[in-house]
């Protein structure tokens, strides 16, 4: 099985016909996901490729051909609308890419979409993909296999580092999310080890964390009490300076609490074994595995 998208994800691209949209939406069929529909405001009525119907709208987009998830490359002054525009009309998954919506344009967005029932992953985020039945998303689909292990990152290119380990090593993924590494994004980490430890296919996640704030510190103790699906976690981050952002907005270092070394020792005193480099993961998830 998988997490969030498979085979039968009917995907709407907002912004398809810009740089980036266009290229990841000719990724994501290429790789086999269900692009059924693009939104340009303007431009209803073309086709992307000669294929994919485009819409002005989200409502008329999800009315004509059912889409039931979005994925979002739209600049950041209008992005936050498209998260909305895509709520309202009533899709389940929201996918936002767009890196540099204002913290405070999400809070309000958030709520929002909670309101509605929508799930959102991101943003500034690389999305997700279900090794073999659809990618939402930037994440590489050749780095990808089919497998038994799910993956949840706040970092970007760390996770296709850690991927492409699991997969040369013959370690198969069910579903790798990137969740983002701004102050407030959709889908934390909690919310993604609720669905792996729900999923029967998936044996063990790698739970991939960066210095800053406490969400790995909350996640820890939610596997303690809550999980008994395996977890083996890394730590970015670990030569940062105090004070200094490094990478993502939430990724800086306030207090002790935001340390590399802290959230390593909280992983730990929860029973969660830590990799010090990412190549150790793959040591840990075979244990794990059993």
């Amino acid at each position: 099985m998988s997490v969030l998208i498979d085979e039968s994800t009917k995907l709407v691209v907002q912004g398809i016909t810009g740089r980036d949209g266009s290229f990841h939406a000719r990724q994501m069929r290429e790789y086999g996901t269900r692009v059924v529909a693009g939104v340009v405001p303007g431009k209803g009525g073309q086709r992307f490729d000669d294929e994919v119907p485009i819409y002005d709208t989200v409502a008329r987009a999800v009315e004509e051909t059912g889409a039931d998830v979005s994925v979002i490359y739209v600049p950041p002054a209008f992005a936050v609308d498209a998260v909305y525009e895509a709520s309202d009309a009533g899709v389940g998954l929201v996918v936002a890419i767009t890196e540099g919506i204002a913290v405070l344009d999400m809070t309000c967005a958030m709520t929002f979409v909670r309101e509605r029932g929508t799930r959102l992953v991101g943003p500034n985020c690389p999305g997700l993909i279900s090794p073999g039945k659809a990618k939402v998303g930037i994440l590489p689909g050749q780095i990808c296999t089919p497998g038994p292990v799910g993956v949840v990152s706040r970092s970007g290119t760390l996770t296709y580092e850690v991927i492409h380990h699991l997969t040369n090593a013959g370690i198969g993924q069910t579903t790798c999310i990137g969740i983002g590494g701004d102050p407030i994004i959709g889908t934390n980490f909690i919310d993604a080890l609720e669905l792996f430890e729900a999923d029967p296919d998936t044996r063990a996640v790698v739970m991939i964390g960066e210095i800053g704030g406490t969400d790995e510190q909350e996640a820890a103790d939610y596997v303690e009490r809550h999980m008994k699906t395996p977890v083996v976690g890394f730590i970015a981050g670990q030569t940062a300076p105090p004070g200094r952002r490094m990478g993502h907005a939430g990724a800086i270092i306030s207090g002790s609490e935001g340390t590399a070394v802290e959230k390593m020792a909280a992983f730990r005193e929860h029973g969660i074994p830590v990799a010090e480099r990412a190549a150790e993961i793959v040591d840990l998830v075979r244990e794990a595995l059993g």
